[in-house]
């Protein structure tokens, strides 16, 4: 009941103190990765540009000695771009991995506004959101990217250019690819969030599958235009399981049917 008998000021108090803290909890979180920020590329960046990426071991199985000698070598050739990398770096790995304390701080000012069902509703979204991101910056680092850049560092337009790749470009890459990896694994979010709408049934799902894998397996192909299946697997499978999850999460449409009709008032 305090809540509720809050004045304008009182909230704004309430808010101003809650940023203070994502902003403290951003900067200290900022500091820290800048600080190790140097074992992180050498273990954790800079590890794709390695013949001993995991990936690339399982490519050295299936095709031979040939994927063993991959190997990437980047050049700096602006003055301050170490630096600028390191702290732009730094701030950005910190706010991926704060996100979900500085969601919850938010949603602590936010929430004793919430009737019990929406705050249960938010808890469940917020925790299936956070678990996708995660995974799919994960199969970013640890699938796509790779593929991209193995296949990026040997593409040659004629024999008589050379690749020399700079380390902004490696950057700007590496968190495109894992970041719009994440956002991608957020699709079965949406789609139950659709769903609950009435906008989207299970119904699509099964009439568009032949469509949909067939468009994704495109799309893999696009993305790791090799030789090999095996590249195209890696990137097909995870995103066609990501159509499946949807498909499970979206109701059924007599499912949707019921649930609006125990959402109404009695005598509608």
């Amino acid at each position: 009941m305090a809540e509720e008998q809050m004045t304008f000021w009182e909230h704004l108090g309430a808010l101003r103190s809650v940023l203070i803290r994502m902003a403290v909890t951003l900067v200290v979180a900022a500091v820290t990765l800048f600080v190790a920020m140097p074992y992180i590329f050498d273990n954790i960046i800079l590890w794709p540009c390695q013949s001993d990426f995991p990936l690339y071991r399982l490519f050295e199985r299936a095709e031979g000695d040939a994927a063993s000698l991959f190997n990437v070598q980047l050049i700096n050739i602006n003055l301050a771009s170490q630096l600028l990398v390191q702290m732009s770096t730094s701030f950005q790995l910190a706010l991926v991995l704060t996100f979900p304390v500085l969601v919850y701080l938010l949603w602590s000012f936010v929430s004793p506004g919430l009737y019990p069902r929406e705050k249960r509703n938010a808890r469940r979204a917020f925790l299936f959101a956070n678990i996708m991101f995660y995974i799919g910056v994960a199969v970013g680092y640890l699938l796509v990217f790779p593929i991209a850049l193995r296949f990026l560092a040997d593409y040659t337009l004629s024999e008589s250019i050379s690749n020399t790749i700079t380390l902004d470009s490696y950057m700007d890459n590496f968190t495109t690819i894992t970041m719009i990896m994440g956002v991608v694994f957020e699709l079965p979010l949406l789609a139950w969030l659709l769903g609950n709408m009435g906008l989207l049934t299970r119904k699509f799902f099964s009439k568009y599958r032949r469509h949909a894998i067939v468009a994704l397996l495109a799309l893999a192909g696009f993305i790791t235009p090799t030789a090999d299946p095996f590249s195209m697997l890696a990137v097909f499978l995870p995103v066609y399981a990501l159509w499946e999850l949807s498909a499970y999460l979206v109701p059924a449409a007599d499912k949707y049917e019921k649930m609006q009709k125990n959402t109404l008032p009695e005598g509608i």
